[in-house]
């Protein structure tokens, strides 16, 4: 018998608002947000989201839109939902969640994302310091192809997954996230100032209740006063999965989630036509409204079996994943190192972010001498699927970092060559302004 068509539990309309949804939506993580919608373990399921924005950004000839984003709104995500057995019973604190992604893509008829990077006032991103303007590139999906009149001469397959998969957290853990971020701001407040100021980046996004949306939980109540100055942002992934934006998570792969609180709460957003490792452009994905189609298996007692605690607590644990077997395949690649020595010649001790910004600013370098502004590839580097590693982490004092970028996504060689026989070509359009 042919299986059944997957069961549309959370519908999108791209033409209404986050808010105006037949299933509310929701921007934060709190243990008391209602689930939307239950699903039974085995069952094949289908979720559709709005980008993560949730249709800030437009698909025209500026960047405004990416100026003046409100921060306050990301991510908005689907659910949450309510994970049960075939018995009823729902999953439990202390299980593991299985979320088997079966399938993904753009919703039909909004075929098309979006790639930038934030202004500096804003928050920039990984290279705000280099480039501190905002800027945006539209990209056109064929099939599994992504192209941008804004970056020609480039076309690569999508590995297409969400940005954030992740469960609710606890009453416990949410006061753990919020009190160890609320100190991390007020510690660094002098340590950190210089870095806080040159880069106008919060060292952590606190509970906040402007633009708070909290599915079914009914706005102007006591409820939601009470649920909106708790409630976690969506913008660091943490110990319940969330927004850990890792591009491998796509058909076929499975995320193991630990569950804090009862049913689990599984929400899901921030849909990725394709991303390069550590989107460092910060709305650095090829961004997109979405759906997936997913199977859960609730692991009895899986968190303790499985997950090893790190700190005092049994709730500082992290997910784990399998890795999908559909990817793109290249056989080719040039491939940048980093050490932890910054652009002003200064030494950090194994530090991997250094060295990773030393290796995405050498490959920017190098390929702006193929005809592309710097701008133009440091938003390609964001959102192509480049591989990021750190590839040497015990030699004191450097580490190093790599970043390995397929030579097919050009349309030209971008190997080095004799001299005489290099890069000549200009092009224009660049990345919107």
């Amino acid at each position: 018998m042919a299986p059944l068509t997957p069961r549309l539990v959370v519908p999108i309309d791209v033409k209404k608002k986050p808010w105006e949804q037949e299933v509310p939506l929701h921007n934060r993580w709190h243990p008391e947000i209602p689930p939307v919608a239950d699903v039974t373990q085995g069952e094949l399921f289908r979720v559709e989201m709005v980008d993560c924005t949730g249709g800030q950004v437009k698909d025209d000839d500026s960047a405004d839109d990416i100026k003046s984003l409100d921060f306050a709104a990301p991510h908005y995500l689907s659910g949450p939902l309510r994970v049960v057995d075939a018995e009823g019973v729902p999953a439990s604190p202390g299980d593991l969640l299985a979320v088997e992604i079966c399938n993904l893509g753009p919703l039909p008829g909004d075929e098309w994302g979006y790639t930038g990077t934030f202004d500096r006032e804003h928050g920039g991103g990984f290279l705000t310091d280099h480039f501190p303007s905002a800027r945006k590139a539209i990209w056109y999906f064929e099939g599994i192809y992504a192209h941008s009149p804004q970056i020609p001469g480039v076309r690569f397959p999508g590995l297409t997954h969400p940005g954030i998969v992740g469960t609710a957290p606890s009453a416990e853990l949410l006061n753990i996230w919020n009190q160890r971020e609320r100190e991390l701001v007020e510690a660094g407040h002098e340590s950190l100032k210089l870095c806080q100021v040159l880069h106008q980046r919060p060292l952590a996004s606190l509970p906040i209740s402007h633009n708070c949306l909290l599915g079914k939980t009914q706005e102007g109540t006591a409820e939601w006063e009470k649920i909106a100055n708790e409630a976690a942002r969506t913008i660091p992934g943490r110990e319940n999965g969330g927004n850990c934006d890792i591009k491998n998570l796509g058909r076929g792969s499975k995320v193991y989630l630990p569950v804090f609180v009862e049913g689990a709460n599984l929400s899901t957003g921030d849909m990725h036509f394709s991303q390069g490792d550590g989107e460092v452009s910060f709305c650095g994905a090829i961004e997109m409204s979405g759906f997936l189609e997913l199977k859960c298996e609730i692991i009895r007692g899986g968190m303790k079996e499985y997950l090893t605690p790190v700190g005092p607590s049994p709730l500082h644990v992290n997910p784990i994943f399998e890795i999908g077997p559909v990817e793109p395949r290249f056989s080719e690649w040039l491939v940048f190192e980093g050490i932890s020595v910054d652009e002003s010649g200064k030494q950090h001790f194994l530090d991997a972010s250094v060295a990773y910004k030393r290796a995405v600013l050498n490959a920017i370098e190098y390929l702006s001498r193929f005809g592309y502004s710097k701008e133009q590839v440091y938003i390609l580097l964001s959102c192509c699927p480049c591989e990021g590693r750190i590839s040497g982490i015990v030699d004191a004092p450097n580490a190093v970092a790599t970043l390995a970028i397929p030579t097919a996504i050009f349309d030209q060689d971008i190997k080095p060559k004799r001299l005489g026989n290099g890069p000549k070509l200009r092009r224009f359009p660049d990345v919107l302004r």
